[in-house]
Order: structure tokens, then sequence, then C-alpha cells
């Protein structure tokens, strides 16, 4: 809700913080938009200029087996070729499942990693890891991606530099988290669903009833309350700075491309179609229209794929059929705004699965080959790297591992991969200790 409340109190240092305003408790940051507002003008002051490359991430928690998508062992035994068929792709020699078929018919539009390592077998610490690139520590809180974008390039617009749809990841190790960069580089979290019939988003949406007349009655009582309140204040120049951030904020959930930027409503239904009137594909379209709105990084997760059990039936039936249709169109629509050439997409999940099916029809975790996808920001279309072994257990050619794709990732944003932070305390922190998959660069 929206509200002013006159009330003031002091920190060790002096400065009276009122809590004059307050949108929706801001929840959704994390912290409060004033202090993400705060490291932008940190941001800017220091004359920060980078490539400007965004990035939306497709986040399959809880391990996306490789063998029944994109690595496909036909000639192996029934109890490790399992029950799906592998069909042709757009790119001579390359096989995917049946399960699959718009990938295939799509694969001249990403490139797939056959080769990737996972060296991590356990979920929780798989969504810190592979979101992060660097294994979890009990001493140092390692970032992720999107955080590292907004500590590193801070705001493009008035939206928020990095935003997560939906809440599908395991932040027990830190997953998704900001770590050591502090909650005001954590993520926008948008939690409604993109595809209900009454998507809004809090914080951003009103409640009902409150409408922007209101909201700009407020604006006016909370400037009479600062004149009055700002005579009497020993420190002016604290107070500036910090009203100056509380403005802002307020510019930011007012400023009509955030309203337009969750208007999904205005996009043709022909186009919301195509991309699957289902969570996924909204939120694949939504991340689209985030990115054209100013957001660097989007994070879109979706979860369901823990498969120990029921395995070709839950894959077949529900998890694979949206991003199938989803994914490729989000890379079709990119391509046709002209968007792809500077939007890195990836689709990343925990680790691979067993090539043994079990006895419950499932498969079980596997910490040594998995996949990973790219496209666009340059990465080759129709690019397979990398190979396993017959029954897909072991990479037998041009692996790379987890920090290898973290190097890779901040490459392509034109963020230094040798990029070191500060922590709370002071130490210096490396984020990233890989080698770029070159033949991606």
């Amino acid at each position: 809700m929206f509200d002013v409340q006159p009330q003031s109190h002091r920190t060790c240092e002096g400065i009276s913080r009122r809590h004059l305003l307050k949108v929706g408790a801001l929840a959704g940051f994390g912290v409060s938009l004033p202090t993400l507002l705060k490291a932008k003008r940190l941001a800017a002051s220091e004359g920060k200029s980078h490539k400007d490359v965004n990035c939306i991430l497709i986040w399959t928690q809880g391990g996306t087996s490789h063998h029944d998508t994109f690595d496909p062992k036909p000639t192996a035994p029934v109890s490790v070729r399992g029950e799906f068929n592998a069909i042709s792709t757009a790119t001579s020699g390359v096989q995917f499942m049946d399960v699959v078929p718009r990938m295939a018919k799509e694969q001249k539009r990403f490139g797939l990693l056959r080769g990737w390592n996972p060296e991590n077998g356990s979920h929780g610490t798989a969504d810190q890891f592979v979101m992060s690139g660097r294994k979890f520590s009990q001493a140092i809180h390692y970032p992720c991606y999107g955080s590292v974008v907004s500590y590193h390039k801070g705001f493009k617009t008035a939206m928020p530099p990095f935003v997560q749809l939906g809440d599908r990841l395991d932040k027990r190790f830190g997953g998704g988290s900001p770590g050591v960069l502090g909650l005001e580089h954590g993520a926008f979290e948008v939690l409604a669903d993109p595809s209900a019939g009454n998507f809004n988003v809090r914080d951003i949406t009103p409640p009902a009833g409150v409408t922007q007349a209101r909201v700009d009655r407020r604006r006016t009582i909370l400037a009479r309350v600062d004149r009055l309140q700002r005579k009497l204040d020993l420190q002016p120049a604290a107070y500036d700075a910090l009203d100056e951030h509380y403005k802002t904020a307020l510019n930011m959930i007012t400023a009509p491309e955030t309203k337009r930027a969750f208007a999904l409503d205005q996009e043709q239904d022909k186009l919301r179609d195509a991309y699957g009137r289902h969570r996924f594909g909204q939120s694949c379209l939504l991340a689209r229209r985030l990115i054209e709105s100013g957001v660097r990084f989007v994070t879109v997760t979706d979860g369901g794929w823990d498969t120990h059990q029921n395995n070709f039936k839950s894959l077949k039936e529900s998890r694979l059929p949206p991003i199938d249709q989803g994914l490729p169109q989000l890379l079709i629509d990119l391509e046709e705004r002209g968007l792809l050439d500077n939007t890195l997409v990836c689709w990343f999940t925990d680790f691979g699965r067993t090539p043994m099916i079990n006895s419950a029809s499932g498969r079980d975790h596997w910490a040594t080959a998995g996949f990973a996808i790219m496209a666009g920001a340059g990465v080759p279309g129709g690019h397979v790297l990398g190979a396993t072994d017959v029954e897909g257990g072991m990479v037998v050619r041009d692996e790379y591992k987890t920090p290898d794709i973290a190097t890779t990732i901040y490459m392509k944003l034109g963020i230094p991969h040798d990029l070191i932070v500060q922590s709370p305390d002071d130490r210096p922190i490396r984020l990233v200790e890989g080698k770029p998959i070159k033949e991606w660069m």
C-alpha cells in the first residue's frame, strides 16, 4: 500500500531518516528503492562505461535430463536410451529427442554445449554454483550473475537492472542472491503468473482504490513535510541526498515505462499465442518486454525438473512442451526486433541425470555430464560443442565447466571476467576463475 507516515528516527551518524513514503513495502526489491538508487548514483559518479549487452537466463530447477533432450543415445540399450526417439535437427548430423521438435527445427538459432561437466550433483549448491560460477563457500557468499550486472552496470532506465520471474530456485545456499554485493543488488522478484488474466505486479501495480491522483497527492504531502522538517535539520546536505533517492524511487514506480513493461495485454494475441498461453511462455514474453524497457538481466525460473520418478511422462506431458514452444519463440522475437545481437539468452539447469533409468522410471542426479544452451550476443547458432561417451555419463571431448560458462557470460556482457569486488569487511574477492568458451567468443 501507499502511505505517508510523519515519523523519524536517527542513526548512529545523527542523520534523521524519515519513513515518509512506503510503496507496497518495496519488499520485491529486497530492501528499499532509495538504497538501490544510491548504488546507481555511485556507479554513475565513478564514470563506469560498459558494453551494453543484456541477458535473459532460463533456469530449470531440479536438473533437466540431457539424455532425454539434447544428447540422445539412440544406439544404447533401452535402459539408457529411454522411451523417446531421436530425430534430426536443422543442423546436419545433429539429433535431439522427439519431445523437443521445435528446438530441433530452430537449432540454427542457438549453440548447444554437450561438453558441460557440472562437478556437482546436489540441489541448492547447484543453484548457487551454476548461477554464480563459484562453488558454495561458507566464508564467502558469491553473487549471482544478475547481481554482478546490477553492481557493475547499474540502472539504464527507471527499471531495476535485475529482475527475476518466479521463485523456482533454491536459496538455501545463496542461489540467485547478491551475496557480498549487498541487498541493493538483489533481484526485483515478480512472483505473479504472467499468463493469469488478473496479472499484476507487487510494488508496481497500486492496490485497488489507490489511483494516480492519490499518489500525486501523497507526493505533494511528502514535499510539504520535507520543507517543514528541513528547516530544523542540522544536516541539510545529507537530507538532500537521501530525499533525492526517495524522489527517484517514486519516479521509478510511477514511470510510464515501468507500467508499459508489465502490460502484457498490449501485445497482439497472435504473438502471445506463439509464445504459449502458459506461465513459461508468457514469462519469456515478459522477459523480452523487460529488456526492451531497460532491464539488463532477467532470470526466468521454472520448476519441477527433479525427475526421480516418471521422468518420461513428466518431460513429455508437462515440463518440455512449454519450453519447446516458448524458448524458440523468444529467440525469433528478439531477432525480428533487432535485439538478439545485444541480448545473450542462456538455458541452464542444476546438473545432468543418470545414464541408467531407475526402478521408478526416473533418472537420478548426475554430476559429471549435462547440457547448457546459449544464443545471441555473437554465439554461433547451430553450433554443437563437446560430446559425452556412449552412455552420456562422461564428457569425452571439449569439456567445459561451470566457471568457464561464467567467464563466457561476463565477457559477452562486457564485464571483466577477473572482476574483483570488496566484501563487507573490505576483503578483495575475485568473482570467477574460469576460461572462456573460445568457440563461442
